[in-house]
């Protein structure tokens, strides 16, 4: 005799299941995230020259939008709901709408631009053309250049100070340090820092900012107000990526060479400690309470944790292959990480650092941002 199928088993395991799946989305959905909200990152491709749009909370791509050759540089407008960018090959900044990643303007600036700096009131923006030595302030309302003054030579990526009252630019074949007037982009001094000048950090305060050198073992650290040159700290090998700890007390600077990150007192200007953490550290990226570090090894493919308060490094986290960039959304809930040999986007839980899922993108993805809105 047959036996009797069970509907009301089969629909208490329907339930758990259903249940189960609920669940499962409400753990990978941010906390952040409440009604009507999304949650979006934007990742430049430089080999094809688009922007792929992935869902953070669906952990899929939704969108690829063609912006120009060589896409990098990339900063977030959220007052604007815009995500802008250059083109490095072809002199412009372009903006793209969020979500869905229209177009909304290209505005030429010069040769080689690098990176989009915003002013801290979101209605500037400001772009230094390494082939056309020259610096732009962009309304970004208007989307048109209402200012521009003359650099050094090469001058790479312009910075303004927390305060929003000077620019500051690196002129890397000069190896100086330019200061604007934001507001007018007037020149205020220029002062001598060690060889080929690149990234630069700002303390909190608006006091001090720091340079890495891309052909010296050194950071420089440059007084604002008095605009002198306060030290050339000596690292173990040449700089790669600087990151300032929210409170401006410590600097970490990754260095290749040595296989491990610097760090300095931001107070003392001294070396405070080192660490040996994976083959070839690149980028990194610290978590809002200044904590947790997270280093991407682009030699190792692979993502390191290191504890800040005890300087431990943690179980390393397999991505794609050679990770470089790396950003935390706004939550601190996940962690992305774009790989550039295995074009796609490496989603990691960081509560228990395990790997949700990659997402492919474009060729060579270079640069990324997250949007909330």
């Amino acid at each position: 005799m047959a036996r009797r199928f069970n509907f009301r088993l089969l629909f208490i395991t329907l339930l758990l299941a259903g249940l189960a799946s609920l669940q499962v989305a409400l753990e990978d959905r941010p906390a952040i995230l409440g009604p009507g909200l999304r949650l979006l990152a934007y990742v430049a491709n430089v080999g094809d020259g688009t922007v792929t749009i992935v869902d953070l909370v669906g952990l899929s791509s939704i969108a690829t939008v063609s912006v120009g050759r060589a896409p990098s540089g990339l900063n977030a407008l959220p007052t604007q709901q815009e995500i802008w960018g250059v083109s490095g090959e072809e002199g412009y900044v372009w903006v793209l709408r969020a979500p869905e990643g229209t177009v909304a303007a290209r505005i030429q600036v010069g040769a080689a631009p690098s990176a989009v700096e915003f002013a801290p009131d979101g209605r500037r923006a400001y772009v230094a053309a390494a082939g056309a030595n020259s610096v732009v302030a962009i309304d970004t309302a208007a989307k048109r250049i209402v200012a521009r003054a003359r650099t050094g030579r090469r001058p790479g990526p312009a910075r303004v100070t927390p305060d929003g009252r000077t620019l500051l630019v690196p002129n890397r074949d000069d190896s100086t340090l330019e200061l604007y007037d934001a507001a007018t982009l007037r020149s205020l001094g220029t002062i001598a820092v060690a060889r080929h000048p690149e990234q630069i950090v700002v303390l909190p305060d608006s006091s001090v900012a720091f340079l890495s050198a891309a052909d010296a073992n050194q950071v420089s650290a440059v007084d604002l107000h008095r605009r002198v040159l306060l030290a050339n700290i000596e690292l173990g090998g040449r700089p790669s990526h600087l990151i300032l700890k929210p409170d401006g007390g410590e600097l970490y600077v990754t260095v290749p060479e040595s296989h491990g990150i610097e760090i300095i007192n931001t107070w003392t200007l001294e070396i405070a400690d080192s660490m040996l953490v994976g083959l070839a550290p690149a980028q990194g990226t610290l978590n809002s309470s200044g904590d947790a570090l997270y280093v991407s090894d682009s030699a190792a493919d692979r993502l390191l944790p290191i504890a800040i308060a005890t300087r431990r490094l943690q179980t390393p986290i397999p991505v794609g292959r050679r990770p470089v960039v790396c950003r935390l959304d706004p939550s601190g809930e996940m962690l992305l990480v774009a790989n550039q040999d295995s074009n796609n986007l490496a989603v990691i839980r960081v509560r228990t650092s395990s790997l949700l899922t990659m997402v492919p993108v474009g060729a060579r993805p270079s640069d990324l941002v997250v949007l909330l809105f």
